[in-house]
């Protein structure tokens, strides 16, 4: 059984208890772990959901270098909390909630870049699918590098302690938003460089010679930004979420749990 297939009466079972109101679903899941698809699956089966990545919440390149410049050189990798747009974010989920039109941003990552042009959802939504890899994250105490970017482009923390600030304030503000929260657990930190590589491969197939597209080297890099945190999710977020889908390294879900029911199904992938 699919994700989606597992999914949709618990979204249904939602949608019925919200009796009309304005319902934000949260998404949240490791780079390559298929949120995406997964959200884009279910707008499709709930009269079109819109659907808000925090991907599309990035602050453009120039903003990014910015804040490199003025905080740290590792806030211009985009990604972490408070590369993002958080304001934005709360704007947006208002709107939704006073049954407003929309103009969702969108955000290009072979030009790591805001894309042009917005994407407009009608008025009266009922249902807003919020997905992306930090989505219930909490702060936690700045301690000892755990990866070797850490140890050597952020040795006094003033990058990690900027970070967990930001989870503290506007992203906790954002994440109070989300009504029913679902979480992705992949197998391992280990099975996300593998995921995000064909990722990028697939990026990479669809924009021939687009300038920000990474290589595998770059891509290893890349995800040991989100080390801290993905780590962190992975350890805490099944006894948060509201529904956990235990992956393989296949992203086939193997187990599933509902916070206060206990496991639910298991599905063995064929």
């Amino acid at each position: 059984m699919s994700p989606e297939a597992i999914l949709t009466p618990i979204v249904a079972e939602a949608l019925a208890r919200a009796a009309g109101r304005p319902l934000v679903i949260g998404i949240c899941g490791a780079q390559g772990s298929g949120k995406s698809t997964l959200a884009a699956s279910l707008s499709a089966r709930f009269d079109d959901a819109p659907v808000l990545s925090i991907d599309d919440l990035y602050l453009g390149r120039d903003a990014r270098q910015r804040l490199a410049a003025e905080v740290h050189p590792l806030f211009a990798t985009r990604g972490v909390p408070g590369t993002h747009d958080a304001a934005l974010g709360l704007e947006l989920i208002a709107r939704f909630r006073r049954g407003e039109p929309l103009s969702l941003p969108r955000f290009d990552k072979a030009t790591d870049d805001r894309a042009d042009g917005t994407e407009p959802v009608p008025a009266g939504a009922k249902l807003l699918l919020f997905e992306g890899w930090c989505l219930g994250a909490q702060p936690a105490a700045v301690d000892g590098p755990i990866n070797g970017l850490e140890r050597d482009e952020d040795p006094d923390g003033r990058w990690r302690a900027r970070v967990e600030a930001a989870l503290a304030g506007p992203y906790a503000a954002l994440f109070a938003q989300i009504d029913l929260l679902i979480f992705l657990a992949a197998p391992s930190f280990e099975t996300v460089a593998d995921w995000r590589w064909q990722q990028e491969a697939a990026l990479a197939a669809a924009r021939p010679g687009a300038a920000a597209v990474m290589s595998r080297g770059e891509v290893d890099r890349f995800v040991v930004h989100y080390e801290r945190i993905t780590r962190r999710l992975l350890a805490d977020l099944p006894g948060r979420a509201d529904v956990t889908l235990w992956l393989d390294a296949d992203r086939r879900c193997v187990r599933i749990t509902q916070r206060g029911v206990g496991e639910t199904g298991s599905d063995d992938g064929r």
